[in-house]
């Protein structure tokens, strides 16, 4: 059954993966050029993945690349957010730091239960009293209380965009109010059509993630059986995607979405 947030978001998800039964990936792609993943909580969970760079390849519980345990269990992932260089945010897994935590910047927070949180870092999360295992921070948030942020008409300050035009590949993670994750990317979109697609989706807090058409991607994962290789699957129209789909080792950090 559809949560009431995806109800209200419209007709034009679909199914895309089920899990014992129950959906727990839906898809939708706007007319502006926006693909949404709406992703069910209470089947799924989100792991936050270091780079070769990006956090660097050595001691983090989720590397540069899925693996083989974590594979059984990948349903879909997808990029994480700039390149710590450039000071946008912060970035912490299971205990460790590879980038401060700064207050008021928009993170992407996963507690120890499985179940992951959006805000602003020590002004709505975390939540006192849960344990937390990662932290992705980057930028100010996009959407806060289910209204885009008074500046996505400012381009430069959502990233710099190659040749420094408003509709570049973009991407961004939100949250409904009954805390349903939705991913949201696309190969040309300014920051408002970004924006747009998440609220569409009932996102009520939202965080930018990479732009730049090498660094935006996201993906499902067919299972084919145990001696067979996952089968990644591009979920937006035309990506420039990732060599290797997250199955190899990348230079940046990413997210995962692990079945529970």
């Amino acid at each position: 059954m559809l949560s009431a947030g995806l109800r209200r978001a419209g007709s034009q998800f679909t199914p895309v993966v089920s899990l014992r039964g129950r959906t727990a990936v839906w898809i939708a792609r706007l007319p502006t050029g926006v693909t949404l993943l709406y992703f069910d909580r209470g089947l799924v969970s989100l792991a936050l993945h270091s780079g070769t760079v990006d956090a660097g390849s050595s001691g983090w519980r989720y590397g540069p690349a899925v693996l083989d345990g974590e594979r059984r269990r990948l349903i879909a992932a997808f990029n994480g957010g700039f390149k710590l260089e450039t000071g946008s945010g912060g970035f912490e897994s299971h205990g460790r730091t590879a980038s401060p935590l700064r207050r008021g910047l928009g993170s992407i927070v996963t507690y120890a239960d499985g179940t992951t949180n959006i805000g602003a870092w020590e002004e709505g999360v975390p939540s006192r009293g849960s344990p937390v295992v990662s932290v992705r921070q980057n930028l100010s948030l996009l959407i806060d209380h289910a209204a885009a942020a008074g500046n996505i008409e400012c381009v430069s300050c959502w990233g710099a965009t190659l040749g420094g035009g408003p509709e570049v590949a973009r991407s961004a993670l939100g949250i409904t109010a009954d805390g349903q994750l939705v991913w949201a990317g696309g190969e040309r979109l300014s920051v408002a059509m970004l924006t747009e697609g998440l609220l569409k989706a009932k996102a009520v807090r939202a965080v930018e993630l990479d732009i730049n058409p090498q660094w935006v991607a996201g993906y499902v994962y067919r299972h084919q059986g145990s001696r067979r290789p996952l089968e990644p699957i591009p979920v937006v129209p035309a990506q420039n995607g990732i060599a290797g789909a997250f199955l190899e080792p990348y230079s940046r950090d990413f997210f995962t979405v692990l079945s529970r």
